[in-house]
């Protein structure tokens, strides 16, 4: 079965090879039809794939013949058999009624069998009269051929009396079921009255969920076989004249799949090979061997093949190939590959010599292996210098060539050869072997307390043999300290024979076990120490309101972490909608201890809602916060707090216009927040009260026309709330709106200052009517234009204003009236000034100076007015020190200035022009260097 016939594709027209792919052109079923297997050769050997059928689906036509009539009488039972023509494939089978495509419906007393094709009528009824026909479709070609139809014809004998179920559609006595298959197992029975099918399991088990019945009953699934569902099967046909039982077994059967497969395998020449495979299946596989594509002979007992093992006692370099083990049940065929790699070669040290200079610590223990590239294994020889080792106390020969001196000392150094050998050639390796003094660590950490923020250097020095190489490295908590990622906190100081560890700025983290390990080429030690690093306390949690009322809420909180530094005390915050952050509040008690966990916060305002945080304290410092509780509303209560800054006044006549700070939200204690304003005449008895129901309104106006103007009342203003009225503030004079002035102030008089200011004067009211709070100035510059019309207003008793920011030469109108809370009274008659034209806007030019010791002299060029401009009456000289800031100035009619100079520093000058429109234009700053004797002209450039 293992050595089939190959393909000649040389002389083979129809098959080709493409790659590994094996194509047919034209399939023939007669030709082509059968098993293949695909052999795979390369230098290392031949192995065989797994096994492919090609099998050819097709249906042959029904043989066209007249089928005879089936006679039979009304109540009997009938089976029209199909006959399907030759095939290969699945076939599915359905009947025509008559004519094509009036399909036969099946239900309790008709079937048609999936196995038989046949056609099973229980009861025939006289409506079951006529031609019927087979249809076979071939499920993999698709292909449909009909039989020829037979008639059903009843007999004229009258009809068939009742009769027990004869099963005529029936399943074998033994059903081989594959794993995972889906099984369909058929019964159906004859009858009158019509049979009734039900199921069961021959053992009495009820059937799992995955069980289907179908087809009235007729057809049994088992989807997903598996070996619990194999077992005795039955199927009952039961009517009222009886019932018959018909009883089949469902064996399980499951093709081979692996266990355990050999694996490719390296052996030096002679060893022993042992590979086994193993597979399950049912039934249980049997095993086979292949080498190079061909069944494997046993060789007079060096090669033995037992129940899936291979065995080779000692294998030579013909036994190099691919081997295959196939495990095999009728149900399928399992091949798995492994390649046999036989090695034979002399002792090669290259890749793995002894070290050129091994370096040991006396005393202790030293092993040098001796571990050639040899096929077969090698046989060695240690050798000191020219002298051969042989064993001692101190000098072991282990197997497998390795050399181990125990306990060595200064004495063992030196130079140590190990030569190999097998049948196929020598080699030889040399080293030499130094012994040095042991390293010592003598200043190493000790454990330490320090607080957050410090610095420390942990030590660790040694003293080492002078031919070793010494490295420092430090552990922290079991974690390699990297010095470069940890650079902002650790750093590596010391010589060449000192590690120590520098920590900058120390935090909480880095408290713990610290090892400095040192290693040279011959031994590692190492020291420890524990760093204990105290801190501010962490934050407290579970901060919880365990009862609040209207101004206390009593906390409760578990402590955080001490950091090495025991807690002191506690200081609780709280926060609002109100307020900016986190406030510090006051407790009972008012100094809350480390060991206490629990406090009551007063004073706080009723109806808001308040988180709470707890702050922790020890000698180091202050810790973080705890996380905020859950916001929590105090309980509502009466009002606390009045309104503040009660006063009013103004309005228009009739009414008495108060006014007041509205209560922050935060105080007002309560839903259902307003005012009550409360007022009376000075002097009387009843209070008048008012309700405002809006917490955000500040004024009231109360209107009566029997209220005299400008008339003083008491007035409070109170709070309340759902929960009832709190305090009034104190009571406030506040007078009823007045009337304004009726009386117009005399002596009105302007004149012109300057080219942008005119002087109004008048004559103050010495009793009007009514009160008067000031004066207020109208003026505009034409009748005809409104919108230059400027107001300027002056509190008490003043008689004069500057009105400024005019325009030069320009006739201005003025009236002056006197005005309160009310409103102004009637306008003076207007009176006029003109502004004086504008100061000349040129400054003076060619300003030169001489300094002879401290006197300065100044001299310039006149400036000559245009004429739209004021007449020069003078000119204004400033002078300051350039480092100092006070401005000195004095004026002059001439176009010359003498200045002394006190002080050796150097100094700013200014000259500017004057007239009757005031102040002309300045030249630039004119530096004045007072250590200069020298004449220097300087012309000004403005």
């Amino acid at each position: 079965p293992h050595s089939p016939p190959t393909i000649d594709f040389s002389t083979d027209g129809r098959r080709r090879l493409s790659g590994g792919n094996l194509i047919i052109g034209h399939p023939d079923r007669t030709w082509d039809a059968g098993t293949y297997q695909c052999i795979a050769t390369n230098s290392v050997g031949t192995i065989l794939s797994s096994r492919a059928t090609l099998w050819f689906a097709y249906l042959e036509m029904f043989k066209s013949q007249t089928r005879s009539a089936v006679s039979v009488r009304e109540g009997q039972g009938v089976v029209l058999l199909c006959g399907p023509p030759s095939h290969s494939g699945e076939l599915t089978f359905t009947w025509v009624f008559n004519e094509y495509p009036n399909f036969i419906q099946q239900d309790s007393r008709r079937f048609v069998s999936q196995v038989t094709g046949n056609l099973y009528i229980a009861k025939v009824e006289p409506s079951d009269v006529g031609n019927y026909t087979c249809v076979v479709i071939n499920s993999v070609t698709k292909g449909k051929v009909l039989s020829s139809s037979t008639p059903l014809v009843l007999r004229t004998d009258g009809a068939m009396g009742e009769y027990e179920p004869k099963i005529e559609v029936n399943f074998p006595e033994t059903v081989p079921a594959a794993k995972g298959s889906a099984v369909m197992l058929e019964c159906f029975a004859l009858g009158n009255p019509v049979p009734e099918i039900t199921w069961r399991r021959a053992n009495g088990v009820p059937f799992p969920s995955k069980v289907k019945v179908q087809k009235s009953s007729a057809v049994l699934e088992i989807p997903d076989f598996q070996q619990e569902d194999a077992g005795g099967y039955e199927c009952v046909a039961e009517n009222t004249r009886g019932k018959n039982v018909a009883r089949g077994r469902l064996s399980f059967h499951a093709k081979p799949q692996w266990i355990q497969t050999a694996t490719d395998t390296a052996l030096a020449i002679g060893e022993k090979l042992l590979w086994e495979c193993k597979a399950n299946g049912k039934p249980k596989p049997s095993y086979s061997w292949l080498r190079n594509g061909e069944t494997l002979a046993t060789e007079g007992g060096r090669v033995q093949v037992e129940n899936g093992a291979l065995s080779i006692a000692a294998v030579n370099l013909s036994d190099a190939a691919m081997y295959q083990c196939v495990a095999e049940n009728k149900h399928g065929v399992l091949y798995s590959s492994a390649e046999l790699l036989v090695l034979a070669s002399p002792p090669d040290f290259t890749g793995r010599p002894l070290r050129t200079l091994l370096k040991a610590r006396a005393g202790t223990e030293v092993v040098l292996e001796c571990r050639p590239q040899a096929y077969p294994q090698a046989v060695t020889l240690w050798k000191k210098g020219n002298e051969i080792l042989h064993r001692t106390e101190r000098i072991l020969l282990l197997p497998g060539g390795t050399l181990k001196i125990i306990n060595v000392t200064k004495a063992d150094g030196g130079s140590y050869t190990c030569m190999a050998r097998n049948q196929f050639g020598t080699a030889s390796t040399t080293g030499r072997l130094l012994i040095t003094e042991p390293t010592r660590i003598t200043q190493g950490p000790t454990n330490m307390e320090i607080i957050v923020g410090e610095s420390i250097v942990l030590p660790c020095q040694v003293t080492s043999d002078p031919a070793l190489d010494v490295s420092f490295s430090w552990v922290f908590n079991g974690q390699l300290v990297d010095f470069q990622q940890d650079k902002t906190h650790f750093e590596r100081v010391g010589g060449i024979f000192a590690g120590d560890l520098m920590i900058r700025n120390i935090q909480l983290g880095h408290a713990g076990k610290y090892i400095c390990i040192v290693d040279t080429d011959v031994e590692s030690l190492s020291a420890a120490a524990v760093l204990m690093v105290k801190g501010p306390p962490g934050p407290p949690s579970a901060v919880t309101v365990e009862e609040i009322t209207d101004s206390t809420a009593q906390l409760s909180w578990m402590s955080g972490r001490d950091n090495y530094s025991p807690i002191k005390g506690y200081v609780i915050q709280g926060r609002t909608a109100f307020t900016l952050g986190w406030q510090a509040l006051d407790t009972v008690p008012e100094v809350i201890f480390g060991n206490t966990l629990t406090a009551t916060v007063v004073g706080l305002n009723a109806w808001v809602e308040y988180e709470f945080r707890v702050v922790s304290s020890n000698a180091v410092g202050v810790g973080e916060p705890s996380p905020p509780s859950a916001k929590t509303r105090t309980e509502d209560a009466v009002p606390d707090t009045p309104p503040t800054d009660i006063g009013g006044g103004g309005g228009t006549q009739s009414e008495l216009v108060i006014t007041w700070e509205p209560v922050p939200e935060e105080l007002q204690n309560g839903d259902g927040f307003g005012y009550i304003i409360a007022f009376r005449p000075v002097g009387g008895a009843t209070w008048t009260r008012a309700i405002i129901s809006t917490p955000e309104v500040a004024r009231y106006v109360y209107r009566n026309d029997s209220i005299p103007p400008f008339f003083p009342f008491d007035v409070k203003v109170g709070a309340f709330n759902k929960r009832g009225e709190g305090p009034f503030s104190s009571i406030t004079t506040v007078f009823s709106a007045e009337e304004e002035p009726s009386v117009t102030p005399g002596g009105v008089l302007a004149r012109s200052v300057s080219a942008s200011q005119i002087e109004v004067s008048w004559r103050p009211l010495a009793s009007a009517p009514e009160r008067v709070l000031g004066y207020e100035v109208t003026y505009w510059e034409d009748d005809t234009k409104p919108d230059t019309v400027g107001k300027v207003r002056v509190f008490g008793n003043q008689s004069s204003v500057n009105i400024s920011a005019l325009t030069g030469n320009s006739q201005y109108f003025l009236t002056v009236s006197a005005f309160n809370t009310a409103g102004t009274g009637p306008a003076s008659p207007s009176v006029n000034a003109t502004t004086k034209k504008a100061s000349p806007a040129q400054p003076p030019m060619n300003v030169e100076w001489t300094l002879i010791g401290a006197q300065l002299t100044l001299h310039w060029d006149p400036v000559v007015a245009m004429e739209t401009e004021s007449e020069v009456t003078g000119y204004q000289v400033s002078y300051r020190r350039h480092r100092h800031g006070e401005v000195k100035t004095f004026m002059t009619n001439k176009t010359t200035a003498e200045l002394t100079l006190p002080a050796n520093d150097d100094y700013l000058i200014q000259v500017r022009v004057l007239s009757e429109g005031g102040e002309g234009a300045a030249t630039e700053p004119i530096r004045i260097h007072r250590l200069s004797k020298s004449f220097h002209p300087l012309l000004n450039r403005n």
